[in-house]
């Protein structure tokens, strides 16, 4: 069973599919296996091989639950829920032999294990963590109850300094219309008895950092899950003569953690004040208001803090450009400018051998980031152009490689 279109991954039907993935060598899949460097564990045998230019990720597991993961990554997609892109599932393969789900590699991914063993920017605990809740509330609100949420089963992507996770593991999960509260909850307990257990392992392996406790950090994430499912969902008594900022104050801060609202209901208290209970429908559907206005504009995808961190230039450049002419400059042709002027000229100059250690748009992020460093440094505005020189020159090259190796 293959997603339409099958193109893509018509040449994988050649593969040794009757033989034990286990078992598949160079010579059998015509040299297209590679190896990922910075792989997370899994509990299934698992194995990479790349074809038109495509890396996919083939997992060896029960018929039946590759059916079901199959359907539900697929309607993960259909959700915009961040989780890998799932290609096919190859079923009743002769013998006594487990299916093969097969799913796209997430460029530019890693696991936690990784980033703790080599971090950038710091200890990343925090911005783990944040990644994490947001995508277990993500799916609660979607009506997924995973079942299995935990570090392992979650690969992560730089976000302008931040992270996104993305779901990889989805054959324990339901889909309902709604969830109970006990259901959240065993979700979230079972994901903090995890993630204690595999920053435990880290700290057997020595890569732990020696201030992260376990234990503190398991008990933050229940915390970080509250405060955000709180945020997103409860119900607030407002006065008439507030309601207006109050509303607005509300959907501003739900945007500005990534998500959309499609429903906002007023309903009369009995306390006959006029008073109204505020209720907020989240939506999920399109997460990331910031990255649809990115590509609206320029037609870069982006990851929500990169697309807002590009918006919050494309602005700084516009107010320029208005006051170099003199008059109002409309918001499409100031980002067609940024695009011409700023953003394409830094992606051309960075070295091709350099090109593949980190996606373009986090690569002109940390330019700008570096820009505001060299400002600092010096007392005066750098510029993009010099910032990005020198980020090439001092930083790029210290950026581990690419996590795919032939």
């Amino acid at each position: 069973m293959f997603t339409p279109p099958g193109e893509a991954a018509a040449g994988l039907l050649d593969l040794p599919w009757r033989e034990p993935l286990a078992e598949w060598t160079p010579a059998t899949t015509g040299d297209r296996l590679v190896e990922i460097r910075q792989r997370g564990l899994s509990r299934h045998v698992v194995r990479f091989v790349s074809e038109g230019g495509e890396v996919y990720a083939l997992k060896e597991l029960a018929d039946r639950l590759a059916r079901r993961e199959y359907r539900l990554l697929r309607r993960l997609r259909e959700l915009g829920v961040p989780a890998v892109e799932v290609t096919g599932a190859v079923v009743d393969r002769p013998g006594d032999l487990d299916a093969i789900l097969v799913t796209r590699f997430l460029d530019y991914s890693t696991s936690y294990r990784a980033l703790f063993a080599r971090p950038r920017g710091g200890q990343p605990t925090d911005r783990l963590l944040d990644a994490l809740v947001e995508l277990l509330v993500r799916l609660h609100l979607a009506g997924f109850m995973w079942g299995d949420c935990s570090l392992s089963n979650v690969l992560f992507r730089m976000d302008a300094g931040a992270f996104s996770a993305y779901l990889v593991d989805a054959e324990t999960a339901e889909l309902h219309p709604s969830l109970s509260e006990g259901q959240r909850h065993y979700d979230v307990d079972l994901a903090r008895e995890r993630i204690a257990g595999e920053l435990f392992d880290l700290m057997a392996a020595g890569t732990l950092p020696p201030e992260v406790d376990p234990v503190a950090v398991a008990d933050d994430t229940v915390r970080r899950y509250a405060a955000l499912w709180d945020e997103l969902t409860r119900e607030e008594t407002i006065r008439p003569e507030e309601q207006r900022y109050r509303i607005a104050e509300r959907l501003r801060r739900i945007n500005a953690l990534g998500f959309d609202v499609d429903e906002v209901e007023l309903v009369a208290t009995d306390e006959g004040d006029g008073g109204s209970r505020l209720r907020v429908r989240t939506r999920v559907a399109e997460p990331g208001h910031h990255r649809r206005i990115l590509f609206a504009r320029t037609g870069l995808q982006a990851e929500e803090n990169q697309a807002r961190r590009l918006l919050n230039d494309i602005a700084s450049y516009r107010g320029w450009l208005e006051q170099e002419t003199g008059h109002p400059v409309p918001e499409v042709v100031a980002a067609n400018r940024w695009l011409a002027e700023v953003y394409e000229p830094v992606v051309r100059s960075i070295p091709e051998e350099l090109r593949g250690r980190l996606d373009e748009v986090e690569l002109f992020h940390e330019v700008l980031e570096h820009r505001w460093f060299l400002s600092e440094k010096t007392g005066r505005d750098v510029g993009t152009t010099e910032a990005a020189r020198d980020y090439c020159r001092s930083v790029l090259p210290t950026v581990p490689e690419d996590l795919i190796e032939p």
